[in-house]
């Protein structure tokens, strides 16, 4: 029992060191299993999903396979079980000719984890073989005198199983004067031979019969027979002897075929027949005989095939030298093979990602390769390499096994593929090298912003556009690639004079086209700026803006527009509108009236000049080009008529130019009397469709209340005047033309006396600068215009002393400086300007004055106050009139006679109106601008 225990523990001892053998191993992913040979297809081997520790639905994974090293697969992995199973018969004799030990090996590539595991079959051998002799007839000639005991080597039965299978003994048969010895040499390998136990006879007998039966060790035992022939020979005294018992040669495996590799000799003492030696191979493997040749005749050892290290590294042969009678000696040869470089690397690809994202990190496996060389020693040893300007590198990861991983991040825009050429060289002298080429795509990530093709954008568009019209193109360009590369353009938000821009623009999506939705107008948006967004197609998209500005250019689109004289309305005595007054004593170049047009273009196209197209009088009046300013061209003649037409053409300087028309009546008069008949005359011509009788007794009427209202002016001036007798002689002395007034009721202005001091005025203007009132109060007579009374404050009365209310300032509403006259024109520096009387105020009643005259002459249900007939002149005194609503149209007033012009003269006329020294002195207009 106690004997027993022990057997149980040594046996669980070695097992327990089996099981730990086997976990160490497995540890380092190295599995060894052992299966014989023979085994029929689909054979079990080994369960390797267990022995790995891998999940069996992952064996079912495409990425999970067997590799061999052999051409031949021999193994397959069993998807459903992960059990290790034969694909071929395998033969151990065929695969392991003259190795003792036959292992296969194989691997198991797990491409999910980039992991590989070592698998190492050792073939074990069966009894598959029986043992066989090279010949199977051997003929030996022994001489008669051979005495008992001596021996003659046989050749030995191979067989090519390995251990227990192979030959183990021999027997003889058939004869009882032999007998067979076998010897075991140092090495273990058995030598045969054959010994004479009994003297022979040839006389007796002239041949024997032998058999020589070989059996191996297997169950069964198998055997295999060679029949020996012995003849009986006389007697041969002296036996071959070889120079050497052993021949030992070292030669490269490239040696080429048909040379020589040893010669050996073998010497005998006969003469003759007997003397005389050959040679054979006494002992030589299938595969030594098929690579060497023996001269019989000389003993030369020489090469018939290639020879290679790899397949086997030594030979030994044995050569037997027999004379011409039955003596013979045998002797060893041994030949070494040296490896010599003659096999390249081999790179296998077992397993590759053809893509990989361009934000992979460092350290991605991309491949895994197996390389190996079949030389050895420095001859064998490989290094792998790949190119240093690739983002890779090679990591070794089991035996000959090596990773392709990532040694940096990759970027798809700066190179979007690869080849990576990995080469493998060896150790030898010259040194052989492969090469293996893996070609590697990358994968696009949506890391890159769409950039546009310029910075900033901008187009002029001109005005008056067709809506739907091409703008201009936006291009940007992304270098990422696909959906990630395609761009999309948008429009900005934002807003044009309070409308959104999208209805004014737009923006194609795809081609990056900008439309204008709508026809600019340069007059209500002079520029447009916007901008457009770029986004790529990725997830999530990244964008761009970009500054787009839209310049709308001017065109000749408008024409100039006259606003002074202004156009006269479609009404009853709209034929005054525009009338200016000149006295028949003007000189040549005196202002008599200054034409005012605006352009609502700008630049060149609002750029306007004056050109007088027609006249009733010819060569009498002339247009500054440039100002507008109707001036004499010479001194007015008796026969020149009292109403002369002008009609001024405004042009701008587009291409092609705009014009527009102003008409002005120009009334050449030196007394009111004329003036009053030429406007009599005139209204009758403006109203041809009355009756004549009616037309003139309207006329009659209204001067008859006019000189009744003058001449009761006049002698209540004269009497409220009388202590001013002095002055009134002067004013006498110098009364001009209207003879017979007195000389108080006239004001000197430069030497041209005007009628003032008839009426005093109210004047009241609407916002219709056309439809103006002009209204006199009869009752007043005093030698100054009074203000008028707040409605509150009665009048003052007739013999009060008009010095006794203060004098009311005019108002300033309606002066303009030189610098806010709108237009082209209204900054022009007139070739006539010259400078108006300091008396300014003065000279504006007079002319309100004589126009409401006229006025009232022409309308016959006129009370000296509203209609049309006011010449236009009211709307432009009246307070309520501002910059807001037309130019500055006091150039346009002028002195009779006069070459002055009117200057923004408002501060210096109040300061000077007190101590004025006779109104004489003139200043120019020039001084007065600055």
């Amino acid at each position: 029992m106690w004997a027993a225990g022990r057997r149980w523990g040594r046996r669980e001892r070695a097992l327990l060191w089996g099981v730990l053998v086997a976990a160490w191993e497995a540890a380092w992913g190295q599995l060894h299993y052992s299966v014989p040979e023979e085994m029929p297809k689909g054979s079990f081997v080994g369960d390797v999903a267990k022995d790995l520790g891998l999940q069996l639905p992952a064996l079912t994974d495409p990425g999970v396979r067997i590799i061999s090293e052999s051409r031949t697969p021999y193994f397959a992995l069993h998807g459903k079980t992960g059990h290790l199973v034969t694909a071929e018969r395998i033969d151990r004799e065929q695969l392991c000719r003259v190795l003792e030990k036959c292992m296969l090996r194989c691997g198991v590539i797990v491409e999910g984890e980039m992991q590989v595991y070592g698998i190492e079959v050792e073939i074990t051998d069966v009894n598959d073989n029986s043992p066989s002799f090279r010949e199977a007839e051997t003929e030996l000639r022994i001489s008669e005198a051979t005495a008992p005991g001596w021996r003659f080597p046989l050749a030995e039965a191979h067989d090519p199983d390995s251990g227990p299978n192979s030959v183990q003994s021999y027997e003889l048969s058939g004869d009882e004067h032999f007998s067979l010895a076998v010897l075991t040499g140092p090495g273990g390998d058995q030598r045969l031979e054959l010994v004479l136990a009994k003297a022979l006879d040839r006389e007796e007998e002239a041949f024997h019969e032998l058999m020589l039966r070989a059996s191996d060790g297997g169950e069964p035992a198998r055997t295999g027979t060679a029949r020996i022939r012995v003849a009986v020979l006389d007697a041969n005294d002296n036996a071959p002897v070889f120079s050497q018992a052993e021949y030992t040669v070292r030669v490269p495996e490239d040696v080429p075929v048909g040379s020589t590799l040893v010669t050996v000799t073998a010497t005998d003492a006969d003469e003759g027949l007997n003397g005389h030696v050959k040679y054979s191979f006494h002992k030589i493997s299938g595969r030594a005989s098929e690579i060497f040749h023996l001269n019989s005749e000389t003993g030369e050892i020489s090469l018939e095939d290639d020879m290679d290290f790899e397949e086997l590294s030594s030979h030994e042969l044995e050569v037997q030298a027999r004379d011409g009678g039955d003596h013979s000696d045998t002797a060893k040869v041994a030949i070494t093979v040296t490896d010599v470089n003659d096999n390249e690397p081999q790179i296998s690809i077992q397993s590759v990602q053809s893509t990989i994202s361009e934000d992979a990190p460092p350290g991605t496996v991309v491949a895994l390769l197996q390389v190996k060389d079949r030389d050895s020693g420095p001859n064998g040893e490989v290094r792998c390499s790949i190119g240093d300007s690739v983002p890779f590198r090679l990591e070794k990861s089991f035996d000959n096994y090596y990773r392709l991983v990532t040694a940096e991040e990759l970027d798809r825009e700066h190179v979007s593929e690869y080849n990576l050429t990995v080469q493998a060289a060896d150790g030898g002298s010259p040194a052989l090298w492969s090469s293996a080429v893996l070609w590697l795509r990358v994968l696009d990530v949506n890391d890159n912003t769409p950039v546009f093709a310029e910075a900033r954008y901008s187009a002029r568009v001109p005005e008056n556009n067709a809506a739907g019209a091409l703008v201009l193109r936006v291009r940007a360009w992304d270098a990422d690639w696909g959906q990630n590369a395609r761009v999309r353009y948008r429009l900005g938000e934002g807003h044009v004079r309070g409308a959104p821009l999208s209805s004014y623009v737009s923006v194609e999506a795809e081609t990056g086209a900008l439309y204008a939705l709508r026809s600019f107008d340069y007059e209500e948006v002079r520029e447009v700026g916007l901008w457009v967004r770029a986004e790529d197609g990725g997830a999530p998209a990244l964008s761009s803006n970009v500054s787009v500005r839209l310049v709308i250019v001017d065109e000749n689109d408008n024409a100039p527009q006259v606003l002074y004289p202004p156009a006269a309305p479609l009404a009853a005595g709209a034929g005054w509108a525009g009338v200016e007054l000149a006295p028949r004593s003007a000189e040549p170049g005196a202002l008599v009236a200054k034409v005012v047009a605006v352009d609502a273009d700008a630049g060149q196209n609002a750029w306007l000049s004056y050109e007088l197209a027609k006249a009733t009088e010819p060569g009498l009046f002339r247009v500054g080009l440039h100002s507008g300013e109707v001036r004499t061209a010479r001194f007015p003649l008796a026969r020149d008529a009292a109403r002369q037409s002008l009609v001024v053409v405004v042009k701008d300087h587009g291409r092609p130019a705009l014009s527009a028309t102003a008409t002005l009546t120009v009334v050449l008069a030196e007394s009111v009397a004329e003036l009053l008949a030429e406007l009599g005359s005139a209204a009758s011509a403006a109203a041809p469709g009355e009756p004549a009788g009616s037309l003139t007794r309207w006329l009659v009427l209204a001067v008859a209340a006019v000189s009744c209202l003058f001449l009761a002016f006049l002698l209540l001036l004269l009497a409220l005047r009388l202590r001013r007798w002095r002055r009134s002689q002067l004013l006498a002395a110098d009364s001009g033309a209207l003879r017979g007034v007195p000389a108080s009721h006239f004001v000197g202005i430069d030497g041209v006396r005007a009628f003032l001091h008839s009426y005093s005025h109210e004047v009241s203007l609407t916002a219709d600068s056309r439809k103006s009132q002009l209204r006199f109060s009869g009752a007043s007579c005093c030698d100054t215009l009074p203000a008028r009374p707040p409605p509150d404050e009665p009048a003052p009365l007739l013999g009060e002393d008009p010095a006794a209310p203060p004098q009311a300032q005019p108002n300033t509403d309606w002066r303009f400086s030189q610098t806010q006259r709108p237009g082209t024109s209204g900054s022009q520096n007139g070739e006539e300007g010259g400078a108006w009387p300091n008396n300014q105020f003065d000279t504006e009643m007079l002319q309100a004055m004589i126009l409401a005259s006229a006025n009232e002459a022409a309308d016959a249900n006129s009370t000296l106050g509203g209609g049309t007939g006011t010449m236009g002149l009211s709307a432009r005194y009246g307070p309520q009139f501002t910059l807001q609503h037309v130019p500055d149209y006091r150039q346009n007033v002028y002195i009779p006679g006069s070459t002055a012009t009117l200057t923004n003269a408002a501060g210096k006329r109040d300061a000077k109106s007190a101590a004025s020294s006779g109104g004489n002195k003139k200043k120019s207009g020039k001084k007065e601008k600055k």
